[in-house]
């Protein structure tokens, strides 16, 4: 889960967040720099880059993450936009937000709640098989408030069986957030019954039980961003692809690449999916390469590639909605869907040009290439796979699958009116350009 960045207004001063130095029982910010650079990531044999943006974001005792309990924000109550003159007012509220409260920042769900939280549950109630009970996973819940709005929204607009059956199921890899997520579905009590948090990262196969056979639907809202990434390089576009590695050096605490030939199965996957004939973009950029070839480098979503796989393997008949960043500005670390490393230092928000220099001090995320998450939808489905022989598979298409504009996805599903100023300013539908929603369900091909 990310930082808010929508355009243009990336520089106004609720973008940026603040970091809590107390809690690191640090005496001064002085202090606080020599911690982060001085502890090491990794140990002395190189890891992929995946491996090394894991640990930097979510390693127990260095990661960006577990070290910053309160990165999340709550708001105490939502915020009454109909009350509010326009942006310039609205703009104001939220910088007074953030002075005053200690926290990194404030996600979407949180903002418009309970309007963004109502708007999914419709989308699910509209497109779900309601004979059958409603089963809900949601992964990286954040402070809960996704869940307790899809819930209040069923519990009052939904048949009394759908929400008497229902099951919500929260994957929170953070403990601090697992206990917050609870307490948050809690202030509602006839909730508690039908939810319930699992402390775990839900890319791992074996955290999941039995496969499940009935329907069900999956919820992902700012997840896809932080997830890790691998990065591969050629010298040209020519060139094969090179698998990155980060190494120590040894003469020194800075960290260096280190390039191999292709090894790793995931990220040969993941490099056959987006390398796909049927790319539309691939012809025009192998007749550019040639004429003018020149270093590459491309960030590979393998761990989204990895959390489909398992998802697929274990809820077979999913249902899936997802939110996330179609762009992020001002990126500087090089390459394509290349990540925003963002810390902040002496008050002031900044970005690393090197995602080598965060070393548990920085938030790492990456832009979603939905044109690139339905492939991989597909290919996880099984639709899209390769037979053993080299040729395309000749199953049929598993998966509908539809990408929406967060104001588009909103119009359809949401209160837009709710959500609405004064002089017709919208915050939600007007300022989120560069997020998107994903939907995608089963079909009725089995073969």
């Amino acid at each position: 889960m990310a930082l808010v960045r929508f355009i243009p207004s990336r520089k106004i001063p609720l973008l940026s967040w603040s970091r809590n130095v107390d809690q690191f029982e640090l005496p001064s910010l002085g202090s606080l720099r020599a911690f982060f650079s001085t502890q090491k990531l990794i140990g002395d044999e190189p890891v992929l880059v995946r491996d090394f943006i894991h640990t930097a974001l979510y390693d127990p005792q260095k990661g960006y993450f577990s070290q910053r309990s309160k990165s999340v924000g709550v708001l105490e109550r939502s915020i009454k936009f109909n009350q509010l003159e326009g942006r310039k007012a609205y703009m104001k509220l939220l910088e007074k937000v953030y002075k005053q409260s200690d926290i990194s920042w404030f996600t979407p769900v949180e903002l418009f709640k309970p309007w963004y939280a109502h708007g999914i549950a419709e989308a699910i109630l509209r497109t779900t098989n309601l004979s059958v009970p409603l089963k809900i996973y949601e992964i990286g819940g954040g402070s809960g408030t996704c869940a307790k709005g899809v819930l209040d929204y069923i519990m009052l607009n939904a048949p009394e069986r759908i929400y008497n059956n229902m099951s919500y199921t929260s994957i929170e890899i953070s403990p601090s957030l697992a206990k917050i997520q609870k307490e948050t579905v809690a202030q509602v009590g006839s909730h508690l019954s039908k939810f319930r948090v699992e402390c775990r990262d839900a890319s791992n196969l074996s955290g999941w039980k039995n496969v499940e056979q009935q329907p069900c639907w999956v919820i992902m809202l700012e997840v896809l961003d932080n997830l890790p990434h691998d990065l591969v390089y050629s010298k040209s576009q020519v060139s094969p692809w090179m698998e990155v590695l980060v190494e120590n050096k040894p003469e020194s605490e800075a960290l260096s690449e280190l390039y191999k030939p292709l090894e790793d199965p995931l990220i040969k996957r993941c490099i056959e999916i987006v390398e796909h004939e049927d790319d539309p973009v691939s012809k025009p950029k192998e007749i550019w390469s040639k004429l003018f070839p020149k270093p590459r480098r491309s960030w590979l979503p393998t761990g989204c590639l990895k959390l489909l796989d398992v998802l697929h393997a274990k809820l077979p008949k999913m249902s899936l909605i997802a939110s996330d960043f179609s762009f992020l500005p001002d990126v500087k670390v090089p390459g394509e869907r290349a990540p925003l490393v963002s810390t902040k230092k002496d008050g002031c928000s900044s970005d690393y040009s090197s995602y080598l220099d965060a070393k548990g001090d920085a938030d790492i995320f990456f832009p979603t290439d939905f044109w690139l998450l339905e492939r991989m939808d597909h290919y996880c489905s099984g639709w899209r796979k390769m037979e053993k022989d080299g040729t395309p598979s000749k199953k049929g298409r598993k998966r509908r699958t539809l990408t929406l504009d967060t104001s588009a996805f909103m119009d359809e599903f949401g209160l837009p009116s709710k959500t609405r100023t004064k002089d017709g300013y919208n915050p939600l539908l007007d300022d989120f350009k560069n997020t998107k929603f994903y939907l995608s369900v089963p079909t009725h091909n089995t073969k």
